[in-house]
């Protein structure tokens, strides 16, 4: 597996990263069309949290199985399917019926989910495998690539998210589902005739048992990610939206439209102001004159400090006893806080999953790193509606502050004396 040459692995890295916006845009819009649609129909925080469920169960089973599927057929190929599996999931959605029960759209919803599931690790996989192949070797360069891609990736969600609530509240469910479907399709129509040479095209004697790494350093960085993206999941994905729909809609046409649009503007706010720092991680770490060691050894330290946000924002609520003007401000406030400290953990783990990897075993290391991130996804979503259900936002913001220590422990056992590829 060869390296390109600068000119062709730059302009290859732009055409996997502009893909990888399109696709993460209408993903972020899914997610929040599906979530407010479906809570207007009268779902439950337990009934919200089970139409993402298959979502991250594919995505976990597609990472462990897209790192050996890259490496066999190539990475042009697995983002190619990526995309075009989510047109089809987008176009599966569109046909789901109101009249349907309840049960029955649950079952169907879960099933166009775990499809786009599939569809979006497929993406993610190519996209961030590609940086490891493609980046400069020279200085933070492999930093810088990959901090651009994810941090970029995130604020184009957040659009997204802000997109999906904006489409729900004027063109309705159906209509936005295909008008998306219609431009991912011209978007992957694009790639595949623009896309340049690069990226590599696969090895036929690759064997799946390779997908499990060997490494400690991967290993216990995978168990990190597992509890940190469990950490956000577990308040963002059913719990905050869901208390700020209570809050602030009043039952009302109107109200309900308001609300749509103040709770996509700050679930849309988050992920971009997440994505923003996650694209300037680099910078915030000094990572250009730090050496590797350090980066590995601050894993942990930026973990504890990520902790102590929702820790602080439950015993806030607990206090408040119930809804208030000054919580509201203050849970918004906070986790933007939780927003930024999380870009930082999320950057460097992104950073060095492709540092501790060899370039002839990237989209391995990689797809077992990501299988992690969607099982601590999975777990997320699980007790996002559990314990928003059980014991309301108090308990969901404790249950992320609990997973976040275990991160931080996890990200302790990182060996930053060992021998990595990026200084090898």
């Amino acid at each position: 597996m060869s390296t390109p040459s600068r000119p062709d692995g730059l302009s290859a890295y732009i055409a996997v990263t502009a893909s990888y916006w399109a696709f993460m845009l209408t993903d972020g819009a899914l997610r929040m069309l599906v979530l407010l649609h479906f809570h207007t129909l009268g779902f439950s925080p337990v009934q919200l949290a089970y139409l993402f469920v298959l979502y991250e169960i594919a995505g976990m089973v597609t990472n462990l199985a897209a790192g050996w599927i890259a490496a066999r057929f190539g990475l042009t190929r697995t983002l190619y399917v990526g995309l075009g599996l989510q047109v089809l999931a987008l176009l599966a959605l569109a046909r789901l019926d109101p009249s349907w029960a309840i049960g029955v759209s649950v079952a169907y919803v879960m099933l166009v989910q775990g499809a786009s599931g599939v569809a979006k690790d497929l993406a993610k996989m190519s996209s961030k495998s590609a940086v490891k192949l493609l980046a400069p070797t020279e200085g933070d360069g492999l930093f810088r690539w990959v901090a651009w891609l994810t941090g970029s990736k995130n604020a184009v969600k957040g659009l997204g998210f802000l997109l999906g609530a904006a489409l729900l509240a004027t063109a309705g469910f159906t209509a936005s589902v295909l008008g998306m479907a219609a431009v991912l399709a011209v978007i992957l129509l694009a790639v595949l005739v623009a896309m340049p040479a690069g990226l590599p095209s696969g090895r036929k004697g690759a064997k799946f048992t390779e997908v499990f790494s060997r490494s400690s350093n991967v290993n216990w960085l995978s168990a990190a990610r597992v509890f940190l993206f469990g950490a956000r999941d577990v308040w963002f994905v059913v719990g905050i939206p869901v208390y700020f729909y209570a809050v602030l809609s009043d039952g009302t046409t109107e109200g309900n439209r308001a609300a749509f649009f103040l709770i996509g503007t700050f679930m849309a706010g988050w992920i971009i102001l997440y994505g923003g720092v996650q694209a300037a991680a680099p910078r915030l770490l000094g990572a250009a004159r730090r050496p590797q060691a350090e980066l590995i050894a601050a894993a942990r330290g930026w973990a504890l400090a990520l902790a102590a946000v929702p820790a602080v924002l439950a015993a806030a609520i607990l206090l408040a006893g119930g809804p208030a003007s000054w919580l509201t401000t203050l849970l918004v406030a906070g986790l933007l806080c939780f927003g930024g400290l999380f870009a930082v953990n999320s950057s460097l783990h992104s950073y060095l999953i492709l540092a501790f990897t060899r370039a002839e075993r990237v989209t391995m290391d990689v797809g077992f790193y990501y299988m992690a991130n969607a099982g601590g996804r999975l777990m997320g979503t699980l007790l996002s509606g559990l314990t928003y259900q059980v014991g309301g936002l108090a308990l969901t913001l404790g249950t992320a502050a609990i997973m976040v220590l275990v991160s931080a422990w996890a990200a302790g056992h990182l060996n930053a004396r060992a021998e990595v590829s990026a200084s090898a």
